[in-house]
């Protein structure tokens, strides 16, 4: 018999295990039994997982409008050139609206026909696209996950009540839900931090706190909430409870306000900083 806990098999208690975190446990497991070098803050970490396990696929997903889709009579040579503009491996294939999708492509069944020599089909997709997953807005996330696993499709069009297309997921979206941003050699590169006045900055929320503090001479750490907290932007995720919100401003205990700048339902991309006037100096004795 086995001695697991049941509550393991559900989707939640998976999910905790395959990132390294027991039910109780205050740091997450290292399988080489050496100290490693943290590379994300575990308290933000869990703050992740707890708030995943609650989400809906339509809290997340990539709405209609933003969606990269090819029409299925596309030539080989207008899909590559697509390809290389969108900088994505697998986009939607519709036959006349998003309402009408058939599946997707992946660029590597492009290269693999590139590969073979001789002339590509004129309309590729007509017998190139592959299976796409098909979920509600109501989905919980943790039921996708289970069911890119399951399936290895790892691309789901959301869909309403009457068949229409409302949004996409891919599993590096749900992945970024709780790990945050994954960056690739396509990301637009952009700076830090800058300073914009003698007590406003903007900086990535990647940005680390010592790192911080070395530039301004403002310490944001939160020992008082006893957090294992590396970033700024994981100063404000654990300020806030949640992932905040663009425009909303949170106030660190050392009186320095942090406005996000930039965010979706997923994560914090930038920071704007104004860090607290300094204290009045007494007045010289004459």
């Amino acid at each position: 018999m086995s001695d697991s806990d049941p509550s393991d098999a559900a989707p939640s208690g998976r999910l905790r295990n395959l990132f390294g975190f027991r039910k109780k446990a205050a740091e997450p497991v290292n399988a080489t039994g050496k100290d490693a070098e943290p590379t994300d803050a575990p308290q933000v970490m869990r703050l992740r997982l707890a708030e995943f396990e609650e989400l809906r696929v339509d809290d997340v997903m990539v709405p209609r409008a933003d969606i990269k889709a090819v029409e299925a009579g596309i030539g080989f040579q207008e899909l590559l050139e697509f390809f290389a503009e969108v900088t994505h491996s697998r986009l939607p294939v519709f036959r006349e609206t998003l309402d009408d999708p058939i599946g997707f492509v992946h660029i590597k069944d492009l290269v693999t026909e590139l590969a073979k020599g001789g002339t590509p089909p004129r309309r590729p997709l007509e017998r190139m696209h592959r299976e796409v997953l098909y979920v509600p807005p109501s989905m919980k996330l943790t039921d996708l996950l289970v069911k890119m696993q399951a399936t290895r499709i790892h691309l789901a069009l959301v869909v309403d009540e009457y068949g229409g297309t409302d949004g996409l997921l891919t599993l590096e979206d749900l992945v970024e839900v709780i790990v945050g941003d994954i960056e690739d050699e396509h990301d637009d590169e952009e700076a830090m931090f800058v300073r914009r006045s003698a007590r406003l900055w903007e900086a990535d929320a990647r940005m680390e706190i010592e790192d911080f503090q070395e530039e301004s001479g403002v310490d944001l750490s939160l020992d008082d909430l006893d957090a294992d907290i590396d970033t700024l932007g994981g100063v404000a995720f654990a300020l806030a409870g949640k992932v905040p919100a663009r425009g909303e401003v949170l106030r660190h205990p050392g009186g320095t306000e942090i406005e996000i700048v930039d965010a979706d339902s997923r994560r914090v991309r930038r920071l704007r900083l104004r860090l607290p006037e300094p204290p009045p100096q007494p007045a010289a004795e004459e």
